[in-house]
């Protein structure tokens, strides 16, 4: 009797979540799609397409919730009264037709659900998983920074003309401008790095969290810090490339690097670096005094609650 008051109690919880992640899906997998197909082939706007991380962000965003579904399961049920506010801001901006409003109620309905079924302990329990979906949500923000790194252009056009220069190849470098064999390569907003430098970030944090590290302050500040440094310098030398390429006619290999499967081959292995950076820097750098004494008191207790 006591195994069939159970299930009879846990049944309409349980159909309770699955209508509610049927709606989700109903209301949100047509965005979602749009996204993923944008990203994969290039044909979403050049803003949102900075936010082409999340083709692996949101997946792991996903596992991480499925991993720790027992501890979200085993915390008190709390509706916080401030989610319905969230909720309430989240449905606007989905049915107010403004697409960067409709693409930003996803993270803001998430965490209105969590305020709304564990109330402060949910939200904490997915604040990573939830911050991912943030930082992967297409917004205009490149376009609105794009005007202000001039500064940038700058740099990367003059460090890419010197070093051409020191390869005996005539270039004259006016602003953002490199003149090479007769043609001109422009430093565009776009080109300086924006995309590269997001999506180094993003995987950076990723890479910090599934190591566990990201609570100790001197190692993730100085990956972070390194992984900047990797990632303009890794532009400088695309713009290089790519301004050699233009200079001598080699226009296949320049549309190639710029636009073609070989720009992402690039960045692919360029973010490949940021492991053995990782792996380097743990080694290297030692814990914060009183984060390495909460951890060895942890890890003293019985591991009871750090399985999913």
């Amino acid at each position: 009797m006591l195994v069939k008051s159970r299930i009879t109690n846990k049944l309409p919880t349980e159909l309770f979540n699955l209508s509610i992640i049927s709606i989700l899906l109903l209301l949100y997998a047509p965005l979602i799609w749009h996204w993923f197909d944008g990203w994969l082939h290039k044909n979403i706007s050049t803003e949102h397409e900075y936010f082409s991380h999340g083709i692996i962000g949101l997946p792991y965003a996903a596992y991480l919730v499925w991993i720790y579904r027992k501890k979200w399961q085993r915390l008190p049920t709390i509706n916080h009264p401030f989610s319905f506010f969230i909720l309430l801001i989240g449905g606007i901006f989905y049915v107010s037709g403004v697409t960067d409003w409709v693409n930003l109620s996803l993270p803001i309905i998430l965490a209105g659900l969590c305020l709304s079924f564990k109330g402060i302990p949910g939200l904490k329990m997915q604040i990573f998983p939830l911050l991912l979906v943030f930082l992967a949500t297409p917004t205009a923000l490149p376009y609105l920074i794009a005007p202000y790194t001039l500064p940038l252009q700058s740099f990367i056009a003059g460090t890419a003309g010197f070093i051409i220069n020191q390869f005996g190849m005539a270039v004259t470098v006016e602003g953002i401008n490199l003149y090479v064999g007769g043609r001109i390569v422009e430093v565009a907003p776009y080109c300086a790095g924006l995309k590269m430098l997001f999506t180094t970030l993003y995987v950076s944090l990723m890479l910090l969290y599934w190591t566990n590290t990201l609570s100790y302050r001197r190692l993730t500040l100085t990956f972070l810090s390194m992984s900047i440094t990797i990632s303009v310098t890794a532009n400088i030398i695309r713009n290089t490339i790519l301004t050699f390429f233009h200079g001598t006619n080699q226009d296949t290999a320049f549309a190639w690097l710029h636009d073609g499967w070989g720009g992402d081959l690039y960045s692919g292995c360029m973010l490949l670096l940021l492991v053995p950076l990782l792996n380097w820097l743990s080694n290297y750098i030692a814990i914060e005094p009183e984060n390495h004494l909460k951890k060895e008191s942890q890890d003293t207790l019985p591991n009871v609650q750090n399985s999913p």
